[in-house]
């Protein structure tokens, strides 16, 4: 299934694209702190979460037109014309890297968030469009796995290379390279016809965003599915943003072992995705979301005491000295374990709010998981913030995390599987009593 032509070009397609939505926000993020801010004599840590706001404030302000235009349009022909855009924001981007200019890089940052903005409705609705439904599920685990593996190559080699004395030039060249060549993979995606060209585009943010929440919230098994979807984004986004603390405050280590957990991250959820899809046979149903969700909360509870009892002295050590104590071979076992069960968590529910969303609406059903999805991150920031204020410790954050996910996981539990759950337990007692009355016969 793979190397099929309705899905390996528009894998290579979003794969570069989150490469290049990573590699852009890092190398950014790391030429702001030690170097713009320093030079400028301007405060690193606001214009670093400006830079995240920036990218993320676009999933909020066009999401809704996003879901519109890719069920207008043809999808395969919107993807060519937004790798057109890429190619544009890169080429700023790198006048911003050569000159330095703190508006230019801010500018195409916000501009690449609107590029996933516009892309996402149309990567996903894409997949249901060309793929059986017996692909579906191995389709979203290939799509999930590529895009963390993006994520992490994007994170490492924008944050290594940028500030090396060759680094703005590599990093000018390699994203609007990769923008080039998303291109030319677009050019291969098959073509997709528009379901609804009739309707008409409603440019009013407010008022069409609550258009298409409503569409999603009118199955109830796409809505739980989307609330599954950006609860998992809470619990990823709490994780990734305080991993650099947590190795440097926390554990001791240096830059080497943020680095380490990123790559542990990424992997576990890739490894994840595939063994979800292994486990479920290529059938589209959440039997195993609740278990993946509670293997998260349990191993993160245990990653909470291995932190606790890891002893460091001082000085900051690297990764492979973390790796020899046996401690922090504890720390790694959690990590990648609460990674796989995310990856088994995640594909599924994708899955589903695909195969299940009314046809006409999907692109718009996916923009509205979009716009959910960045609410739950952005509470995740807010939450995290608060207890920071509240003299929580990385470890105590995780912990709270893990017993809200906990109470989450019986909320899901009970909603989605309520039907299937009364049956089994009449079925016990019926049989229970008629072997009562064998018995006594």
């Amino acid at each position: 299934m793979f190397f099929k032509k309705s899905f390996l070009p528009l894998f290579i397609t979003q794969f570069l694209g989150a490469f290049n939505d990573n590699l852009l926000k890092n190398a950014l993020v790391m030429l702001v702190t030690y170097r713009i801010a320093v030079e400028q004599h301007q405060n690193a840590q606001i214009l670093v979460t400006l830079a995240a706001g920036l990218f993320i404030l676009p999933f909020f302000l066009f999401s809704a037109t996003a879901g519109q235009f890719a069920d207008k349009y043809d999808r395969a022909q919107l993807t060519r014309i937004i790798k057109i855009a890429e190619i544009l924001i890169m080429l700023c981007a790198s006048i911003g890297f050569y000159t330095q200019h703190i508006n230019f890089l801010l500018f195409s940052l916000f501009c690449m968030g609107t590029h996933s903005t516009f892309f996402g409705p149309i990567k996903y609705a894409l997949l249901p469009q060309h793929l059986p439904e017996k692909d579906l599920l191995s389709g979203n685990a290939y799509i999930e796995a590529g895009t963390f593996l993006a994520i992490l190559l994007g994170t490492i080699l924008g944050g290594l290379l940028i500030l090396q004395p060759q680094g703005v030039s590599f990093i000018s060249f390699s994203l609007i390279g990769l923008a080039i060549i998303g291109y030319i993979s677009s050019r291969f995606i098959p073509i997709a016809p528009a379901p609804e060209p009739e309707i008409k585009i409603n440019y009013n943010i407010w008022s069409e965003t609550c258009k298409i929440i409503g569409f999603s919230r009118q199955n109830k098994k796409v809505f739980l599915s989307i609330l599954g979807i950006s609860w998992f984004w809470l619990i990823g986004a709490t994780f990734l943003s305080q991993f650099p603390t947590y190795a440097k405050d926390v554990l001791h280590g240096d830059e080497t072992l943020v680095t380490l957990f990123l790559t542990i991250f990424s992997l576990g959820i890739g490894i994840g995705s595939i063994w979800c899809n292994k486990l479920l046979k290529g059938q589209i149903q959440s039997t195993y979301v609740p278990l993946a969700a509670l293997g998260i909360s349990i191993f993160t509870i245990d990653l909470y005491f291995a932190s606790n009892a890891f002893t460091n002295g001082t000085s900051l050590i690297s990764a492979l000295d973390f790796l020899k104590n046996t401690q922090g071979l504890h720390i790694i076992i959690d990590l990648l374990l609460i990674a796989v069960c995310s990856g088994i968590y995640i594909v599924p529910l994708y899955a589903i709010m695909q195969h299940s969303s009314e046809p006409l609406h999907r692109a718009r059903i996916i923009a509205a998981n979009n716009v959910l999805n960045a609410a739950f991150m952005v509470v995740s920031a807010l939450l995290t913030v608060l207890l920071l204020k509240l003299s929580y410790t990385i470890p105590q954050i995780f912990l709270f995390i893990a017993i809200i996910n906990g109470c989450f996981t019986i909320y899901y539990t009970a909603f989605t599987h309520k039907k299937n759950l009364v049956p089994t337990f009449r079925n016990i007692k019926n049989q229970t009593i008629l072997k009562k009355n064998h018995e006594t016969n």
